[in-house]
């Protein structure tokens, strides 16, 4: 594989942006090269900070966060305890690495209304649009109208979701890793509180998600630059932070273009 270009797919982690719940908000305190020259000099006795160069010590950061702050992959045991009907569901720690590095392809959802729950039907005519026949352990990321509007106080509920038919509709054709730019792979929870409201049908609650209790899937959310992603012709490398018995790793997602071959 011959790579043109790389495109970062990944959010920033950063302080007092609006891309989460108040109750789910990162947290990061710096620590600074001063506060780090007074650090070593509290370790190595008759050290002065000022001794140091330039009186600096090292720079360093404290996070309060979630598995799931920032662009991550959630794993099978985020959705239920099981997963292929009954199998414990792998964390992320059990993920294959095999899913997480592999050709990708991009479909432009952006005119979708926000809260629309993307069908089976609906996929089966994009994929017809974009002449692309989906290969097992493909890795399918959807533009959003929610990528345009992270950081901003609307973006939680912007984009459209993911029903359990569409999505069973991806598993079923091999795919093991599918990503979106809003904070769920579902439609937002407003929208999905109204519909409840008006039927109480519990099951239109996280669906998406749930599709994993029959065919185990991972997810990203929270990516970026979708739409300088073309639809077919890259690479997708989502590894996650290995994190014990967890629900979900923090992944630096990219995106590779490969050169075109020259004739």
């Amino acid at each position: 594989m011959r790579i043109k270009r790389f495109i970062d797919l990944s959010v920033a982690l950063e302080n007092d942006v609006p891309a989460d719940p108040p109750e789910l908000e990162p947290r990061i305190d710096y620590v600074d090269h001063q506060t780090g020259a007074q650090i070593l000099a509290g370790i190595f006795p008759g050290l002065a900070p000022e001794d140091l160069p330039n009186g600096e010590g090292w720079a360093a950061e404290h996070l309060k966060l979630t598995t799931h702050s920032g662009t991550h992959l959630d794993a099978p045991w985020h959705y239920a305890s099981t997963m292929d009907n009954g199998k414990p569901a792998m964390t992320i720690d059990e993920v294959p690495l095999d899913w997480c590095f592999r050709p990708g392809v991009k479909l432009d959802f952006r005119d979708f209304p926000d809260g629309h729950v993307v069908t089976a039907a609906e996929l089966e005519t994009a994929f017809a649009q974009a002449g692309y026949t989906l290969r097992p352990l493909d890795i399918v990321l959807i533009n959003t109208a929610a990528g345009a509007a992270y950081g901003q106080p609307e973006y939680l509920q912007k984009g459209c979701g993911f029903g359990r038919a569409a999505t069973l509709w991806l598993l079923e054709r091999g795919v093991r890793v599918v990503g979106t730019d809003a904070w769920s792979w579902d439609a937002p929870f407003s929208f999905v509180r109204q519909r409840f409201s008006a039927n109480g049908n519990p099951c239109i609650i996280w669906e998406g998600h749930k599709a994993g209790l029959e065919i185990g899937y991972c997810h990203m959310e929270k990516l970026s630059n979708l739409d300088l992603l073309p639809t077919s012709g890259f690479w997708v490398s989502c590894f996650p932070y290995k994190i014990k018995g967890a629900s979900a790793g923090f992944t630096r997602c990219v995106a590779l273009l490969e050169e075109e071959n020259e004739s």
